[in-house]
């Protein structure tokens, strides 16, 4: 295969300040030139914003460097899918119509170059977290999304920022690897080798770059978060790698 694959995800586009975010979009778009060359296709695997919600004729505003970039790939024939994330579910089908990419709302499995991925962005899987796993069946809803449209946009964006400012995501600080029987989504990848083989299991959500060899040719890979690592992986048509962009290299 003459090109490459990418693979990356949580951006958080909108936390913890405009200005850092703005800084980190820059950073995001340098990255996206240097892959572009010898790009075949390109994973976002979600939490690309921290918060996103479309109104019928209202999108939040912000970060058009980056969707004018990602408009411009697929211009240029590069597929594009996003991911809808925990920070991001609310997306419907605006970069669809405006910027040609695909939406994927849950797991996605390829085939490429005869290797098996299991792709998803990584909320709700594995064991525990059932208070989040309910609350996500209720903002995933019909329901929930029409509600939430009624509220006025500045009323709405302003909400969803607020609570922007309290995530996970606005403390930057780096995650801890928990030892692989205690990582839920190596556990719920073992879980589906049970079922079918993969060779390749790609998560974001965790906010922790990390591969792990689960045997018999399957690797669990997490393609972290650009807060701290500024990490992705790249499947060159025979092995997948996690790597980190550093544009002062």
């Amino acid at each position: 295969m003459a090109k490459k694959i990418y693979f990356a995800s949580d951006f958080h586009l909108g936390t913890p300040s405009y200005s850092e975010s703005r800084t980190r979009e820059a950073r995001i778009v340098s990255w996206l030139n240097f892959i572009e060359p010898d790009c075949s296709e390109l994973f976002l695997m979600g939490d690309v914003f921290d918060f996103w919600f479309e109104y019928a004729t209202v999108v939040p505003k912000g970060f058009v460097r980056l969707q004018g970039k990602l408009a411009a790939m697929t211009d240029a024939g590069i597929k594009i899918y996003f991911f809808k994330g925990n920070h991001d579910m609310w997306v419907r089908d605006y970069f669809t119509r405006e910027i040609g990419m695909e939406i994927i709302s849950d797991e996605l499995i390829i085939e490429r170059s005869g290797k098996k991925f299991y792709l998803h962005h990584g909320d709700g899987l594995g064991p525990g977290d059932n208070k989040y796993k309910f609350l996500r069946k209720i903002f995933r809803s019909k329901v929930c999304q029409w509600l939430f449209a009624r509220l006025h946009p500045n009323l709405g964006i302003g909400i969803a920022n607020s609570w922007s400012r309290g995530s996970r995501a606005a403390q930057t600080e780096k995650e801890v690897f928990l030892g692989e029987d205690k990582e839920w989504l190596a556990i719920y990848a073992k879980e589906q080798l049970q079922q079918a083989h993969f060779d390749y299991f790609i998560f974001g959500h965790r906010h922790l770059p990390l591969d792990i060899d689960l045997g018999n040719g399957s690797r669990y890979v997490n393609i972290g978060e650009w807060l701290n690592y500024n990490s992705y992986g790249v499947f060159d048509g025979q092995d997948l790698k996690l790597e980190y962009y550093n544009p002062k290299a």
